[in-house]
């Protein structure tokens, strides 16, 4: 590979994606949503283009302009926001149009679909970065005691049971009850529900959806994710062993170690 297209999200992971490219002399083009992407990671590519979310031909012409023969999606687009920033181009809204359920994996897939289309393979990332994925048993924090371990076994079962209906990656649960599963409003966002119905001590699962494409749909945590469990006073993040990213991995465990958040790789 001489050259690599990112479709840029928010969050760190567009950035740590350009960062291993460039590492390994990989030319970097990316495509950057504005409202979303963050700023800096045109300090990590070779040449970037800001387009609204919805721009689809301008997002394949600039590959092609590029010479880009393949190409990665990292980080996400969010949901809340879509209302004030969704821009929509002529082939966008044909290939939505094309789509009977409009879940994320099934919009995901249509858009990899016509990035293909253009002879442009779509990749996934993640082997580019040695040691992103979770393993198994405690990675950062207090050991779990049993009750905090049942707790997350529940987690991980309606999580997995949900996810065929594309709802979410995450299931939080205190004490045996479930207190919020995320839908539409984030994982952020439910989290906080459930830390304002159940309190503190909370146990959450982190969770691929059953035929998930991990090419452009992978769970992810990191620093601000363990900073947010802090503060609602979040016990324990389970993750699912060798699914799960770990994003700015030094730094996500030493805040899990500091704030005495257990992080654990849940193994299938």
């Amino acid at each position: 590979m001489s050259s690599l297209g990112i479709i840029a999200g928010n969050g760190v992971f567009p950035i740590e994606v350009a960062a291993a490219a460039r590492r390994r002399g990989i030319r970097v083009v990316a495509t950057a949503h504005l409202g979303e992407t963050r700023a800096e990671l045109a300090d990590h590519v070779d040449e970037i283009t800001w387009i609204k979310v919805g721009e689809l031909q301008k997002l394949i012409d600039t590959f092609k302009n590029a010479g880009v023969e393949e190409a990665a999606m990292a980080g996400g687009i969010s949901r809340t926001r879509l209302k004030d920033s969704f821009a929509p181009d002529a082939r966008a809204l044909r290939m939505l149009a094309g789509i009977t359920r409009w879940s994320d994996d099934a919009v995901l897939r249509a858009l990899a679909r016509e990035v293909e289309s253009e002879g442009i393979a779509v990749i996934d990332p993640v082997p580019m970065l040695p040691g992103a994925l979770a393993q198994a048993g405690l990675i950062a924090g207090p050991a779990p005691d049993e009750r905090q371990l049942a707790d997350l076994e529940l987690a991980f079962e309606v999580a997995r049971s949900l996810g065929a209906f594309d709802i979410g990656q995450t299931v939080a649960v205190r004490a045996g009850v479930v207190a919020a599963v995320e839908a539409v409003e984030g994982t952020d966002a439910a989290l906080r529900r459930a830390a304002a119905l159940c309190g503190e001590g909370l146990v959450i699962a982190k969770v691929a959806k059953p035929g998930q494409d991990l090419r452009f749909d992978r769970p992810a945590i990191g620093p601000a994710t363990i900073e947010l469990l802090a503060e609602i006073g979040a016990a324990m993040l389970g993750v699912e062993a060798g699914t799960c990213m770990i994003l700015e991995r030094s730094r996500t465990i030493e805040a899990a170690g500091a704030s005495s958040v257990t992080v654990y790789g849940h193994a299938a």
